[in-house]
């Protein structure tokens, strides 16, 4: 689909949930597009945002335009959206294991305000760790709304970078065509390319289990193995997160675009790669406690688990992701992880 960047109309209301690095990032680039308003939960934040111009905690050093709007009053916010004059878009950024409490405040408030039909484009990359659903999975069991209108937005991207304005492309996945246009037509512009998929779990899944494949670039470049390890890691993850996804119903051809093969790339060599640094401490040696229950969101660490369990019910083998949960969650040693992968029988090399 074409859009024209350059004629827009002015004629929609935008409203990011989540003002963490990613989301900030988003409305900053829905608002040189479109009226947009950033929701925080802390009105700590908020106040500071607003004082500074600048979100200090996620984004330090990003300019925050006098435009933006930014509030912690979720009910004001999502009252403006009901003027039916013109369209709306929700997005939402908040970590995977935060849906269920958006799901379940949206689920009241977008009923009362009669916003049914206002798209919502989800932004979380990971499986729920008790459940192990996909995102789409949670948002349809707790939100529970027929016909909901939503996309899933992924691909290779550091917030900062986003908000730099350097050049980034992303991929808006969604059964309805309207809203993968809707979602191009606020976030595209000379700096941000957004193509469009329909396939939801396709995108869902690379973005969620290349995380955990960083996480082991991250202990390979940590045990300095070099960059032919980083590269056989990659190209054995693709093939991972491929045939877990053929399994869940995703299209093939998704596992060689942006949202999995692109975030791959990215999230496996960038400096910026959270689940990458992560593993790069564990690789150089430092208690994986104290590593794994840092500050630091990592999706990786977070939705391991999850994956191992639900690619086990679906008997698929997936030895590097396998041996990553051993690392993280029962001790198992860096080194003789890598022995052990090594170790496993040749076979032909299908992909």
């Amino acid at each position: 689909m074409d859009i024209d960047i350059k004629n827009k109309k002015k004629s929609l209301n935008i409203l990011v949930l989540g003002s963490g690095s990613w989301g900030t990032s988003l409305a900053l680039a829905a608002n040189k597009n479109y009226s947009t308003c950033l929701w925080s939960r802390d009105s700590n934040q908020v106040q500071s945002m607003y004082k500074n111009k600048e979100n200090s905690k996620y984004l330090p050093g990003i300019r925050l335009p006098k435009n933006l709007k930014i509030t912690d009053d979720i009910d004001n916010s999502l009252f403006a959206l009901s003027n039916k004059e013109n369209k709306s878009l929700i997005i939402v950024s908040v970590p995977i294991s935060g849906i269920k409490n958006i799901c379940s405040i949206l689920r009241e408030k977008i009923t009362k305000l009669d916003l049914l039909d206002t798209p919502i484009i989800w932004t979380s990359k990971g499986f729920e760790n008790h459940s192990g659903n996909l995102l789409h999975e949670t948002v349809e069991q707790n939100l529970n709304i027929t016909n909901l209108k939503y996309g899933i937005l992924s691909g290779p991207s550091f917030a900062k970078e986003v908000a730099l304005e350097l050049p980034t492309a992303l991929t808006i996945a969604s059964k309805n065509t309207e809203v993968c246009e809707l979602v191009i037509q606020t976030l595209h512009s000379e700096s941000l390319r957004v193509y469009s998929s329909h396939d939801i779990i396709g995108v869902e899944v690379g973005g969620a289990l290349k995380n955990v494949i960083a996480i082991a670039c991250g202990i390979s470049d940590g045990l300095k193995l070099g960059s032919n390890a980083r590269a056989a890691l990659i190209t054995r993850g693709l093939h991972e997160i491929k045939r877990f996804g053929i399994a869940l119903g995703a299209q093939e051809t998704t596992f060689l675009g942006l949202s999995c093969l692109g975030d791959l790339v990215l999230t496996s060599t960038g400096n910026l790669s959270r689940n990458r640094n992560i593993g790069i401490q564990i690789g150089q040696g430092f208690p994986i406690n104290e590593v794994i229950n840092s500050n630091i969101t990592t999706e990786g660490v977070r939705c391991a688990l999850a994956i191992k369990d639900r690619a086990r019910k679906l008997n698929i083998e997936l030895p590097i992701i396998e041996t990553v949960c051993s690392i993280l969650f029962e001790q198992l040693d860096p080194k003789q992880a890598v022995s052990i992968l090594l170790q496993r029988k040749s076979k032909y090399e299908n992909l």
